[in-house]
């Protein structure tokens, strides 16, 4: 799962939460000084949320963008129904084009929006947001795919989602949580880790609707390999990735870029979360690949 650097919001930022037709999610919203030159809308993967994306806030607003990170349906601070039939993926992928004609529409602003909306979809959060890119293509500027392949997830990463999914369909979610804790110790140090970082990964885990983790596990075991049909979309395109990726081997992610004729970033010193490992660096190519975006429309 994605560890943030700390989670308290900087000061261009607000906690909120964002109405559309369907529904309200919790989100993080950072706002430039001045004119925003686009909107940046940032979706988390699996075990993830809004709080993923927390040190990408300041350097994005600071370049002057828009920058709404949402929890998903059944993620964290956004409620779900205990039934797996409502995180299909092609119901994650409507409310991410609710939200983004909330975005592009302004109706949560003084003012209609009139700046590119641009989409990322980290891991998980990729897979949902190349199907409402493929399901609505207008509603965005570009796309980016954080550490996101082009099918499932490798073997060895199936196989522990299989035990996840087993586990959550058996047991309660701090019993699992507690389990997780003695498979995999803290990736770092307790003296290195910002105060309250742990406390909230162990919440925001019991924040989580158990149904959505079953679900869109599933969904990272069983993929199919949608690259071609993607490719056919005329939008903007960002593989994005660190040096080493458990979930999707960064060869992997360089033969999808190849096949989605995109742009291409590979994060030194960072591995399956570059948005918190190395946040600077990750913001800079963001900007980059967004700004060239805006000069070629």
């Amino acid at each position: 799962m994605s560890r943030p650097p700390f989670i308290t919001l900087p000061g261009c930022a607000r906690a909120h939460r964002l109405r559309t037709a369907r529904g309200e999610f919790a989100v993080h919203d950072a706002r430039p000084e001045g004119a925003a030159r686009g909107t940046v809308l940032l979706v988390p993967g699996f075990t993830g949320s809004k709080e993923d994306f927390i040190a990408l806030l300041e350097p994005l607003a600071r370049a002057r963008f828009r920058v709404v990170a949402v929890d998903g349906r059944g993620q964290h601070e956004t409620g779900g129904p205990p039934d797996e039939a409502a995180y299909a993926q092609q119901e994650l992928a409507r409310d991410v084009l609710a939200q983004a004609a909330v975005l592009n529409a302004g109706a949560d602003t003084t003012a209609a929006a009139e700046a590119p909306l641009h989409v990322l979809g980290h891991s998980l959060g990729g897979l949902v947001v190349r199907t409402a890119v493929m399901m609505a293509p207008d509603a965005f500027a570009s796309l980016t795919l954080m550490c996101s392949g082009p099918a499932a997830i490798s073997e060895s990463q199936q196989a522990r989602t299989k035990l996840l999914i087993d586990a959550l369909s058996v047991t309660d979610m701090e019993t699992v949580w507690q389990a997780m804790r003695e498979l995999d110790p803290p990736e770092a140090p307790v003296e290195t880790t910002p105060p309250g970082v742990e406390d909230f990964l162990h919440q925001r885990w019991l924040g989580t609707v158990p149904e959505q983790l079953i679900a869109t596990g599933r969904q990272l075991n069983s993929e199919p390999d949608r690259v071609a049909e993607l490719a056919g979309v005329g939008l903007p395109k960002h593989v994005l990735s660190g040096i080493v990726d458990y979930a999707w081997p960064v060869p992997l992610m360089d033969e999808m870029a190849d096949r989605l004729g995109a742009h291409r970033t590979v994060i030194q010193g960072a591995g399956h979360s570059p948005n918190a490992e190395r946040p600077l660096p990750t913001a800079e190519a963001l900007i980059d690949f967004w700004r060239g975006v805006d000069r070629k429309s």
